[in-house]
């Protein structure tokens, strides 16, 4: 209940960075930026779920963990360096990596662009782990985490263009959440991420605290769950070897 009301609370600063971004945009430049752009480009938005999962990293033992927001960077397969939301280290090894991402908003625009950036980072950081670009760490947990606007526009049904052959039947009549709802299903279920969370917020009441959860394989409570077992289990494995050690 406790890491719930804690979520809700960053659904609340999430709304009022959000808000307060568009208007200073507004003041400074004495034009507004078009759609949600403002918004955007001022970051610091996922500022909240960022701190709330730094806090479940120490609740799981990780005290003196190094957990980095700025310079989070890792290196690459396909390129040199991709830079993460939250990348967690201790002892010297690669513990967990979680990429926060949002969508307000231009739902038709971005919704493609998410997708194959997700993909495309997770398959880039298997490869480098494959090649040992991060020894001497064992697998690293790596999750996902989306905070999509509940609007009219999201949650109805998107016409598909099927010019030379059909979509997969789950994306017949499928809205934008659903489909994203799909795509984290998917990238947990092909092991290309370790969990997913899926977070539909509207911007009326999402000042208030207020989400919803469509699934519960993609719940916060579940994803806060593994990463904190993931946390757990290094901390003990670690004072394992410690003791074999002595």
């Amino acid at each position: 209940m406790e890491n719930l009301q804690k979520l809700s609370e960053a659904i609340k600063t999430f709304w009022t960075i959000r808000e307060k971004q568009k208007e200073r945009q507004g003041l400074s430049s004495g034009v507004k930026d078009t759609g949600n752009r403002s918004a955007v480009t001022g970051g610091k938005q996922m500022d909240g779920f960022i701190s709330l999962f730094k806090d479940l990293l120490k609740e799981a033992g990780m005290v003196d963990a190094e957990i980095h927001l700025k310079q989070a960077i890792l290196p690459g397969f396909f390129r040199p360096t991709k830079e993460w939301d939250l990348v967690v280290i201790s002892k010297q090894r690669l513990i967990a990596i979680v990429e926060f991402k949002s969508q307000v908003g231009s739902f038709g625009n971005n919704f493609n662009n998410r997708i194959e950036e997700a993909i495309g980072s997770a398959t880039d950081l298997w490869i480098a782990y494959r090649e040992g670009a991060f020894k001497p760490s064992g697998k690293p947990w790596l999750g996902y985490f989306m905070v999509l606007e509940d609007h009219p526009k999201s949650i109805s049904p998107v016409r598909i263009s099927e010019p030379h052959f059909k979509v997969l039947p789950e994306f017949v009549n499928s809205s934008y959440s659903k489909r994203y709802e799909l795509f984290c299903e998917k990238i947990v279920r092909e092991r290309l991420y370790d969990a997913s969370c899926l977070i539909l917020s509207s911007k009326d009441t999402g000042i208030q605290g207020i989400f919803t959860e469509p699934n519960k394989e993609l719940s916060f409570n579940n994803f806060a769950t593994l990463l904190f077992a993931r946390a757990s289990s290094f901390i003990k494995i670690f004072e394992n070897e410690n003791r074999r050690n002595i």
